[in-house]
């Protein structure tokens, strides 16, 4: 079953409202995706500190004592 009327130039005007909603929606999601592309890449150059195992006996280094080295859990 077709449509009865099917006035392609009024339904353009009709739909481009949503039109604009939808593909300004997505640029946003975009924008967003990009700028946590972008956070998640930048805080990747940054070490994160290990998590020592309590308990760990202490190392003597050239810095001092250190707790736990060699006994560390990678997250």
């Amino acid at each position: 079953m077709s449509a009865p009327d099917t006035n392609i130039d009024k339904q353009k005007r009709r739909h481009i409202g949503p039109l604009a909603g939808i593909f300004g929606g997505l640029a946003l999601a975009g924008i967003l995706f990009l700028g946590w592309l972008f956070w998640v890449v930048s805080a990747a150059d940054e070490p994160e500190e290990a998590n020592v195992v309590p308990g760990a006996p202490v190392v003597e280094t050239d810095e001092g004592p250190v707790e736990g080295s060699g006994a560390t859990i990678v997250d």
